[in-house]
Formats: structure tokens, C-alpha cells, sequence
């Protein structure tokens, strides 16, 4: 007994006599209340020398795109910056300038002894080495193929109405470059940087992962956020992230989606356990009970509502579907009914059905009608375009009001369906028809800018997606 209290009282005495040193060194390690803690990275697992420099020479140099990395899913998993970026000697898109790094020596990393040969831009090619399925989706998809689509149908590019700079900051920003090589064997500043969804890479893939899941953190939770989609998918012309936010499921999620469960794994990301509103990607792309997750943004759809006259996605010329558009609808009527019960959504089609009909029947097809009239009688050149006020009334008759009124109608935003779109078809349509029933009753010809700003751009369509003139 007494052996136990003479131990016990030691202990007390060494405690007492440790206890301010600890309270000191606990003082120092924890953080003020107002600086955030800073995630550290550990190489405790086997990586190649030359990975190791990748690593430690970008903490140093871009600590943006480290941190990044540092608490990605790719760092968990051991993924380097080399399971990436590592290319070949002979490959089309090595990074040239990059060698230069090693001959500078500026810093422990940086030297010949780490030298390896990398590309700067990772395409869906290199991402298909660890996801083979999202890969092969994607590569359908209208989002990689959206490229080639505006070069088949658009008459800015085709009747090069814009400058290159113009599209280069505005169109191919979206929509992606050509990505070419400048006399020095480096990326051609004319078409990089870009992360378009439907780049055409020197690798001859597709497209860009990154549009979407934006790097160096690849975050599955960005990507299923409407934000996302946002970056493109807005403005008069296709406005779907503005009527998604005036509309009840945009409502739900800015009151309530700070509490989701943003970060579930892929495929298993579940409405009303996750989630209680959809989101672009909860609609277009993400698994949904018996339907599942895709990265063809093509599927679902049972419209092509950006299209002039809307049709059905097999019948769209420029990207048709490989699908019907009823085996379409099933999925989407499916997703809707994690939420909705059978009846709900049958009444939604069929309102959202009634309201493309009646876009087509009563205002783009007796306007299209109308202009071809003008052509015939030779009162309007077919090359006109946006030189002739009396055309762009058509043109914005599709392109702005008329999509507005259809996707208002398909996403359930009242104020885009009526005010923003039918009410606005409504001024459009009388002001061409007045317009064009004038020239037709007295004659005149419609009037044609003699000048156009900035009409510089290249029309010649891309031999890498169209082949070579013989």
C-alpha cells in the first residue's frame, strides 16, 4: 500500500511539473481562431524520383496548383502530377519550354537529373487510362463534339462574321479550339489556354475534363453544381442556368444546399438522401435509381430545343442521337420520379410538349415561310445575315426568345417561358412580319449594311475534324 501511494505521489509531482510545459507547447501547436489550418502533404508511399520533383518544385513555384492537388482525391490515391502530365519524347503535345526548367537549375528539383518529358495539356485520352467509362461517354457526347456541331451550322464562323480574337475570347472559350503548335514546336498562344468542352486536342482526342471538374482538384462536388454549368450555359441565347435559378428547384437548393451532401462517390449520389432539388447534373448526367450516371450529355433529352425548329435528338442533323427519343424520356421521367410521382411528371411533359409544339407551328415556321418568300423574290440576299436588321428579327426570333420560351417551359421558370419567351416571340414575330410583309407589298429591297465590324474570321472549317480539301 504504502509502495502505491509513494508512486502516486511521484506521478502527481511529475505531472505538476510537466503540465506548464505542455500548456506551452499545445499554446504553439494549435492555431489562432482566425487561421486556417494547412493541410500538409507526406510522400510516405512509393512514387518515382523525378514524381517526387514534380511535386516539390510546383509547392514551391505555384503553391495555387499544389494545394490544389494536396486535397484532391488524386493525392489521396497517390495519383502524381506525372500520372497526368507524363508524356513521350515523340508525342505531338510535349512541353518544350519545359525542358528549359532543367538546364536553369534554379532551384534542388530542378536539374537533369529529374528531367522527364511532360504535356501541359491532359485530355480525355490521358483520363481514360484510369476512367475508361466517363472517357467513352464524354467522347459521344454533344459537349465533345460541340466543335465540329457549331461548324456545321453556324453562320459566324462560316461566313467569318467575327474576328478571331472575338471568338477566341467569347465562342471557342465554350465551345473549344484547335489546339496547334507555333513555329517553335510550343502551343500556339491563338488556341491555348483553353479548357472547352469540345477541344480538339493534338493528341486527337475530344474535349476537356476539366471544363467541368476544373483542375488541379478534380472536385466531383464543382462539378455537380449548377455553378458549373453556368459558365457556359447562360446569356440570351441559352439561358438554362439563369431559368434553373428562377425556377423551384433552383429556389430549394440556394435555401437549403449548404446542408448537401455535395462529396458522395460517384454513383451514389442519391435524391432525397443527398440531395432534395436536382441540379443540372442530378438531371442531365448523374445515376439516379434505376438510371444510370453518364457523362453523354446527349442522353435524356427528348428535344433539341436550341435548334431554329425544334426537332427530336435523332433527327438533328448536325449531332443526331444513336437513341429514340422515347427511350430518352423514360430515363429523364425516371429521374424526375425519385421526387415526383407518375402522374406529376406525365403533366409536365405534356405541358412542356404542347408548349415546343406550339413555338414551332405558330411562331418559327410561319416566319422561316416568310424569309424564304423574301429570298425567292429576290428582296432579301440569302447572305444578308446580321448585315440586314429584318434578319436578325428572325434570327433572335429562335435564337434568344424562342429558346427562352422552350427551356423556361422545359425547366418550369414561368417568368423565362412568358415574359422572357412567348411574350417576346410575340413583338418579334410582329415586328419581322411587318418588316418583311412591307418590302414584299412595295418591292423594296431589304436593306443590307454595306459595312461590317470586325468581319475578319477564318472560314475554313478544320481539316482535323472535316479531313483535307483534295
Amino acid at each position: 500500500m504504502r509502495k502505491m501511494i509513494i508512486c502516486l505521489g511521484a506521478a502527481m509531482l511529475l505531472a505538476a511539473f510537466l503540465a506548464p510545459g505542455l500548456a506551452m507547447a499545445a499554446e504553439k501547436q494549435a492555431p489562432a481562431p482566425n487561421l486556417p489550418l494547412q493541410k500538409e502533404f507526406r510522400i510516405v508511399r512509393s512514387m518515382s524520383k523525378q514524381a517526387v520533383a514534380c511535386i516539390q518544385c510546383h509547392k514551391a513555384e505555384n503553391p495555387g496548383i499544389f494545394n490544389d492537388w494536396a486535397h484532391s482525391r488524386h493525392a489521396n490515391a497517390n495519383i502524381t502530377c506525372l500520372d497526368c502530365h507524363g508524356a513521350q519524347e515523340n508525342d505531338p503535345d510535349v512541353a518544350k519550354n519545359h525542358y528549359k526548367v532543367y538546364e536553369k537549375g534554379n532551384n534542388q528539383w530542378a536539374t537533369a537529373e529529374y528531367r522527364v518529358p511532360i504535356s501541359g495539356v491532359v485530355t480525355p485520352k490521358d483520363c481514360s487510362r484510369c476512367h475508361p467509362d466517363e472517357a467513352k461517354q464524354y467522347s459521344v457526347s454533344k459537349h465533345a463534339n460541340t466543335l465540329e456541331i457549331i461548324w456545321k451550322i453556324d453562320p459566324w464562323l462560316n461566313y467569318g462574321l467575327n474576328s478571331d480574337f472575338e471568338r477566341l475570347n467569347g465562342c471557342f472559350t465554350c465551345h473549344g479550339t484547335v489546339l496547334k503548335l507555333d513555329k517553335d514546336g510550343n502551343l500556339d498562344p491563338m488556341t491555348w489556354p483553353n479548357v472547352g468542352v469540345g477541344r480538339l486536342n493534338l493528341d486527337g482526342s475530344r474535349g476537356s475534363c476539366s471544363s467541368c471538374h476544373t483542375r488541379h482538384l478534380f472536385s466531383v462536388a464543382e462539378a455537380r453544381k449548377p455553378d458549373t454549368c453556368g459558365q457556359c450555359h447562360l446569356g440570351p441565347d441559352h439561358p438554362q442556368w439563369e431559368i434553373w435559378n428562377e425556377s423551384k428547384h433552383g429556389s430549394i437548393m440556394r435555401s437549403q444546399g449548404d446542408s448537401w451532401n455535395w462529396t458522395a462517390a460517384p454513383g451514389t449520389w442519391t435524391a432525397g438522401v443527398d440531395y432534395r432539388s436536382p441540379t443540372c447534373a442530378a438531371c442531365h448526367m448523374s445515376g439516379s435509381g434505376s438510371v444510370l450516371t453518364t457523362h453523354d450529355v446527349t442522353e435524356r433529352i427528348s428535344w433539341e430545343m436550341q435548334a431554329p425548329l425544334t426537332v427530336r435528338p435523332e433527327n438533328f442533323k448536325p449531332w443526331p442521337a444513336k437513341t429514340t427519343w422515347q427511350a430518352e424520356r423514360k430515363k429523364m421521367e425516371a429521374v424526375c420520379k425519385q421526387c415526383h410521382s407518375e402522374v406529376w411528371v406525365k403533366a409536365h411533359f405534356t405541358q412542356m410538349d404542347g408548349a415546343v409544339k406550339e413555338y414551332n407551328e405558330i411562331y418559327f415556321l410561319p416566319a422561316k415561310k416568310k424569309l424564304e418568300e423574301l429570298y425567292a423574290k429576290g428582296l432579301l440576299p440569302r447572305d444578308a445575315l446580321f448585315k440586314s436588321p429584318l434578319w436578325v428579327e428572325y434570327y433572335e426570333l429562335w435564337h434568344h426568345e424562342g429558346r427562352r420560351a422552350r427551356m423556361g417551359a422545359a425547366m418550369m421558370a414561368p417568368d423565362y417561358a412568358w415574359w422572357h419567351g412567348f411574350y417576346e416571340c410575340k413583338l418579334r414575330f410582329a415586328a419581322f412580319m411587318e418588316g418583311a410583309n412591307h418590302l414584299i407589298k412595295t418591292g423594296e429591297k431589304g436593306y443590307v449594311a454595306p459595312y461590317w465590324p470586325a468581319g475578319t474570321g477564318n472560314t475554313t472549317k478544320p481539316w482535323q475534324i472535316f479531313g483535307k480539301k483534295k
